[in-house]
């Protein structure tokens, strides 16, 4: 909203103030600065407070505002004066104002610091967590403007607006003072204030999500008036799930007599429906879906599934469509699920919600599935349903313009019918928070992650989102340090998530293998060996075996205590005639998971061979484990049989339900090495024993992950006199300027080397020598032996190409060395070469930080050289780094064994090279100027380690919105 011409021109309508946030209950609402337009909304909202919201707010009746008021309230400068509005419709429901103060509490202006707050809700908005998202919103505000400090007056009565200012998580001191508590809180964020508002985020978000896939009423705009089309397609898919919810037929072009369309009301519009219309599926051209989503904001719908194309998918003009479209139904309080969508789905035998394209519901399962491809979420589907795997819930989220696969993360979190989550990405519109929110959820429950568009450095249509630039390499990192499951194909997803969603963590890598092949258990032996697993000899039961052989043979491994998992392989057995047997499947089937019922809980995975009816007994059975047992907030939906599936074809793979899955008392009580008690569940079958070994291995890795998240590393502070954070800072000051340059600037050699020291990361000093006389001087200097190296961008650290002399022992091998590079490679000042004193022999070694204005800073580390540059041998991690994270980075690429001792060399101190790691990691965090450094090469020796090049960028911090207050993305 654009301000006014009388307002002051000195202080600009602060538009970055605006921002859509989701409120406790998952509706939407707009925060933005008030302006002298709204003055009748502020009557008119005013008009709808009670008295006694009145009263608490002004200590006195106060039924009406005076003109005078209405000025005070509507007329800001923005730095002293500041009042915040929450809208819905266009309309206030709370509104927020502080007015700078000083010592004596009379209005002032900067420099003090401390500002008088008052807050005002509407009563039928009150307890949706409207004031506490105003709060986080006017203390960014106050802090951007100087405010350190709120002071408050509060009436004792007034339990709600006192517990918003308690249970903010702020540094606050109360008094009694002339009947009234008085408040004052710091605005400096804490870690508590921050824990507080990504709790909120996280409940609320999760709501707005669960609002979407548990309506109580639907109403499809857009349904056809003869069968077929989309909006007809989608009516019909959500009769045949069984929805347990009213559904409506909207479309403006039914014939006034048409009342019913196969058997649901059939209306012109929303307004001629009397009952409240939970979701909205539009189906309709985009040029009419503005039409469609003003009737449902109007009538008070609460989420939308928009199916319609032509948006962003379609160009810069298609964009434009797509973000008014969000605006649009933000505006009302609606969530979006598109567009471009192909449909939500929720198996919840108290929900029953197929709102999609898909023809057939799939079974009920555990599996939650977030696509953000309408074909690949056809193709899974698909696939899992051959596969006879139910899901919990799907989401397609098609140009994924407000709800995302963020949103999935923060409702799979907390549902309680949901074990593994499943999720197709092609864009992440920030990875900041998806790293966060994904650790979070991995914590608790499996996160399976497939990343399209890995290489193109573009999104795809449709996706208007910033682009990152980080290499996918270093995205997949970030995803392991956060616990993801990285893979990379739907089929690999699927086959991790029959796995994880069936069978218990395995408690690590060790494998037990048996079968009727030799040969096929001699491929799984070295599928894992090449997975980085550690199998046990094959156990070969002969082509004769029966199925109770491998009944009992199965119940031998689980309950060996030296095997943490079971790869089952099984081919056609031979019959007493010596022909090979189909054999009856079901009865192999049932003697397997008959001894994993029996036996301790560990993963068994099946490998199988044209074994006739094996596959059909595999997909079966009618439901998955039980839910897990985890702490949870939001109410769990009753789970049942599924329906019937159709049989797998032997060339995919399938699972069966272990004895005791549906909670037979012999298969109670089984735990897993993590110590959550499980039920045994589904055993998953493939047809291939590299995807099963695959599955398994991520399966050994995410349980690995999981155990060290229980105890987190520490991020060290150095409290110590090599760390000068003040001093850093000042520096930083100094070097950047009253004026910074937004594309910042490189430091000097000295600069980097000041600046680093700062953190006690000491840089070898090197001295310059434009001529064999300045060479001689410097080495005099600093003392032989030396190094002679050129600092020339395309010869610097590539010693390959002649650019570094090592080992000069005295005057004349450097003068020597001195010649041969100008003869050899260029004047010097092309070169412009440098001495260095030489340092203690050891690995080379490169370390870096960087920032990414989407993820955040980001840790590297890698050996120096062409080998592994042109490997792409470098691990990553973000920022903080604990000291956890510092010992996997240097120990997570190939090359590594040179660090401990490889071939017989001496190992290095690599606790010094860690140590290095987290001086650089604390530097970046602590001051976000660094924009990027790079330590090449760091000399790692047996004893300590050298420095012996560094280059330092500084520039203007990036914003960071993961530490401002809540807010929607708006792209």
């Amino acid at each position: 909203m654009e301000p006014s011409p009388e307002q002051s021109p000195h202080h600009a309508y602060p538009d970055h103030w605006e921002a859509d946030v989701v409120l406790r209950d998952g509706g939407t609402a707009r925060i933005r600065p008030i302006t002298t337009d709204d003055a009748e909304r502020l009557v008119s909202f005013y008009e709808q407070v009670s008295d006694e919201s009145k009263y608490y707010r002004f200590f006195a009746p106060y039924p009406r505002l005076s003109d005078r008021d209405v000025h005070r309230f509507t007329h800001h400068d923005y730095v002293d004066r500041v009042g915040l509005a929450v809208t819905i419709g266009g309309e206030f429901i709370g509104t927020v104002r502080y007015d700078r103060i000083n010592d004596q509490g009379r209005p002032a202006s900067a420099p003090a610091d401390e500002a008088e707050v008052a807050f005002l809700v509407q009563d039928a908005h009150q307890g949706r967590g409207v004031a506490s998202a105003l709060l986080e919103h006017i203390a960014a505000v106050a802090r951007e403007r100087g405010i350190r400090r709120f002071a408050a007056e509060v009436l004792p009565a007034n339990n709600k607006m006192i517990k918003v200012f308690r249970d903010a998580g702020y540094t606050q001191r109360r008094s009694f003072e002339d009947g009234s508590v008085h408040l004052t809180l710091d605005l400096e964020p804490t870690e508590k204030s921050l824990a507080v508002q990504r709790g909120r985020e996280q409940r609320a978000e999760a709501r707005s999500v669960q609002r979407l896939l548990a309506p109580g009423s639907v109403a499809v705009i857009g349904t056809g008036r003869t069968p077929g089309g989309v909006g007809r397609t989608v009516l019909r898919n959500l009769l045949a799930a069984g929805f347990t919810g009213r559904t409506y037929a909207v479309n403006r072009a039914f014939d006034e007599g048409l009342t019913t369309l196969d058997g649901v009301p059939a209306h012109r519009s929303l307004g001629e429906i009397d009952e409240q219309v939970d979701l909205a599926v539009i189906a309709v051209p985009a040029h009419r879906v503005p039409e469609a989503v003003a009737d449902c904001g109007e009538h008070g719908v609460q989420g939308l599934v928009v199916l319609s194309a032509g948006y962003a998918e379609r160009g810069s003009a298609g964009r434009e469509l797509q973000r008014e479209l969000v605006r649009q139904a933000r505006s009302y309080g609606m969530r979006i699920i598109g567009p471009n969508a192909f449909g939500i789905i929720n198996t919840a035998e108290s929900v029953g919600l197929n709102a999609s394209l898909a023809p057939e519901s799939p079974a009920r399962g555990r599996i939650g599935l977030f696509t953000q491809s309408g074909a690949i979420g056809i193709a899974l589907l698909s696939g899992l349903h051959r596969r006879g795997a139910g899901l919990s819930s799907f989401i397609s989220a098609g140009n994924r313009a407000d709800v995302s696969g963020n949103d999935f993360l923060q409702y799979s979190f907390e549902d309680q019918d949901t074990d593994v989550a499943l999720l197709y990405l092609e864009s992440l519109g920030n990875p900041r928070k998806f790293t966060r929110l994904a650790r979070r959820t991995a914590a608790v429950k499996p996160v399976v992650v497939v990343k399209g568009a890995r290489h193109s450095g573009t999104n795809p249509p449709g996706h208007a989102v910033p682009v990152s630039r980080i290499p996918d390499a270093t995205v997949s990192a970030l995803m392991r340090q956060a616990g993801v499951i990285r893979v990379d194909t739907v089929t690999e997803m699927v086959d991790a998530g029959l796995l994880l969603a069936g069978q218990p963590l395995p408690a690590g890598p060790r494998v037990a293998i048996l079968g009727n092949s030799e040969s096929l258990g001699l491929l799984t032996y070295d599928a894992c060996l090449a997975e980085g697993l550690r199998p046990r000899p094959p156990r070969d039961l002969t082509t004769a075996a029966s199925p109770q052989d491998f009944r009992d043979a199965l119940a031998e491994a689980l309950a060996d205590s030296t095997c943490d998992a079971v790869i089952v392989t099984a081919i056609p057995w031979v019959g007493e005639n010596g022909e090979a047997e189909t054999g009856d499947g079901e009865v192999l089937a049932a003697a397997l998971h008959g001894a994993a019922a029996k036996s301790p809980a560990k993963p068994v995975a099946v490998v199988h061979v044209e074994i006739g009816g094996l596959a059909e007994a595999l997909a079966a059975a009618s439901s998955t484990a039980a839910p897990r047992t985890r702490p949870t907030t939001l109410a769990a939906q009753p789970s049942g049989p599924p329906a019937a599936t159709t049989a797998p074809t032997s060339t995919e793979p399938a699972t069966v339900e272990a004895a005791g899955a549906s909670g037979t008392e012999e298969a109670a009580g089984t735990e897993e090495a993590d110590g959550v008690e499980r039920t045994p569940g589904r055993i998953p079958a493939y047809p291939a024993a590299e995807r099963a070994v695959r599955a398994l291995a991520e399966a050994v890795k995410y349980a690995q992950w999981r155990r060290q998240a229980a105890t987190p590393g520490k991020v060290p502070e150095f409290l110590d006199e090599t760390t000068d954070e003040p001093g850093a800072a000042a520096l930083i000051d100094t070097l950047l300027g009253a004026t910074p340059d937004p594309r910042g600037r490189p430091l000097t050699h000295d600069e980097a080397r000041e600046l680093l020291g700062r953190y006690g990361i000491p840089v070898r000093p090197t001295l310059p020598a434009p001529d064999p006389d300045a060479a001689v001087a410097a080495a005099d200097r600093l003392g032989y032996p030396v190094a002679l190296k050129t600092t020339a961008p395309h010869l610097r650290h590539r010693a390959d190409l002649g650019g570094v002399r090592l080992d000069l022992a005295d005057e004349d091998a450097l003068r020597r060395a001195y010649g041969e590079f100008t003869e050899l490679l260029g004047k010097p000042a092309e070169l412009l070469p440098v001495v260095q004193s030489m340092a203690p022999r050891g690995v080379d070694t490169v370390v870096r930080a960087s920032i990414d204005a989407a993820a955040g800073a980001i840790l590297s580390f890698g050996l120096a050289g062409a080998p592994s540059e042109l490997l792409g041998d470098t691990a990553h991690r973000l920022v903080p780094a604990t000291d956890r994270d510092a010992a996997e980075l240097i120990r997570s690429i190939k090359a590594a064994p040179v660090l401990f001792g490889w071939r017989g060399s001496a190992p290095v101190d690599t606790p010094a090279l860690e140590e290095l790691l987290l001086r650089l990691s604390r530097l970046v965090d602590d001051h976000p100027e660094v924009v990027s450094v790079a330590l090449e090469p760091v000399v790692v020796a047996p004893q300590g380690l050298t420095v012996l090049g560094a280059s330092v960028r500084l520039a203007p911090p990036p914003p960071r919105g993961d530490l401002g207050p809540r807010r929607l993305p708006n792209y």
